[in-house]
């Protein structure tokens, strides 16, 4: 893989060049098929005004237009732009040439999700239905080392992710869609009483039932690594509700920023916890196809990616050309943890690092056995 320059760097350091690895805990989070237009540029005007998109464009304007694409992506995520863009790194603004994509052909969810957690673009298509995955994901992979045996948990808000991280394969504990949770605490019991009554439950959780069933996890049980797939983002863009999409992506940010509290207020999490962020897919990079995605709407193949904590240089927006995929983050999330990633097929190198006042080096290229 051609080497890439990049003024932003991770520490995705092996343990052979560091006696100990610079982050202890990873926390994982997606935000389903949200563009990164929106991400970098704030919420689109001309949506905004749309009535087809939005019931009241006068108070989305209020909210989320207006301004330069500075101002407007603040009022939009005011997390990711104060805390996140001085502490950590932003990649995937394509108006800077600094480039995140899907490697794989479908630029749907499923094939979005399994690159992101095995490292490999299958040319073998798996429509977004139930079916257990047949490669291995980095978390199994991590709950199979010692050192991280029992100490990974996922929740996600889709209920085809406990299939993609093939929960019934292993011992790796995933909670998707309205799953029952197993934990006897009282905050646990109120939840399972909630997402029970609720009377008409789609194939996605609402997000801030999933975030409060992985918040209450966290501090129940302090997992080393964690995945949170948030999903109503995609539900709503998907019915062309501009103005919900915009919520939603909103509320997440503000559920971040909340998750990152409690693990910086946390002993055991404080300072040595890295956050990524990161979506599936995009969509339309068009105002006719923004509410949909797919190998023939272009634009669905560009992502993002956020990075923040341990390991991670605070340096802010990414500026530089450089071309990002989402399989390299199976290696990449090893590579800062200090281990080597093993799948029973090809995996792709880790995000090559640039190490400050250093060469460049390339990163840790995790082989299939």
């Amino acid at each position: 893989m051609k080497l890439l320059y990049c003024v932003c760097f991770i520490a995705a350091f092996t343990s052979a060049s560091f006696a100990q690895a610079p982050a202890q805990n990873i926390f994982l989070i997606t935000l389903d098929g949200t563009r990164w237009q929106e991400i970098f540029k704030g919420a689109d005007e001309a949506l905004l005004r749309n009535s087809d998109y939005v019931k009241d464009s006068t108070l989305m304007l209020q909210q989320y237009g207006q301004g330069n694409a500075e101002e407007r992506r603040r009022r939009l995520m005011p997390f990711f732009w104060s805390v996140l863009a001085q502490q950590g790194q932003l990649m995937g603004n394509r108006e800077l040439d600094n480039n995140v994509n899907v490697a794989n052909l479908y630029k749907i969810s499923y094939p979005g999700y399994s690159e992101m957690f095995t490292g490999y673009a299958d040319k073998l298509l798996i429509p977004n239905l139930q079916v257990n995955n047949r490669h291995s994901n980095v978390l199994q992979w991590l709950n199979d080392q010692s050192q991280y045996e029992g100490q990974i948990a996922a929740f996600c808000s889709w209920q085809v992710l406990p299939f993609i991280l093939n929960e019934k394969n292993g011992s790796l504990p995933v909670n998707g869609g309205y799953e029952v949770l197993e934990e006897s605490d009282s905050i646990s019991a109120i939840i399972n009483g909630v997402q029970q009554g609720i009377y008409s439950k789609g194939n996605t959780r609402h997000d801030l039932l999933t975030f409060e069933c992985a918040k209450n996890y966290m501090q129940e049980h302090h997992p080393k690594i964690m995945y949170l797939g948030f999903g109503e983002t995609d539900e709503f863009a998907h019915e062309g509700e501009y103005d919900a999409y915009l919520q939603k992506i909103h509320q997440a940010d503000a559920m971040i920023g909340e998750l990152w509290y409690a693990v910086q207020t946390d002993p055991v999490y404080r300072n040595n916890t890295t956050f990524i962020i990161t979506t599936d897919h995009g969509r339309g990079n068009k105002n006719t196809t923004w509410s949909t995605h797919g190998f023939w709407v272009k634009g669905s193949g560009q992502t993002w990616l956020a990075m923040l904590g341990a390991g991670i240089g605070p340096l802010g927006e990414c500026s530089e050309k450089q071309q990002v995929y989402q399989k390299q983050l199976p290696a990449t999330i090893a590579a800062l943890l200090g281990v080597s990633f093993k799948a029973n097929h090809r995996v792709a190198a880790a995000i090559p690092v640039h190490i400050k006042d250093q060469p460049t080096v390339a990163g840790l290229t995790a082989k299939g056995r």
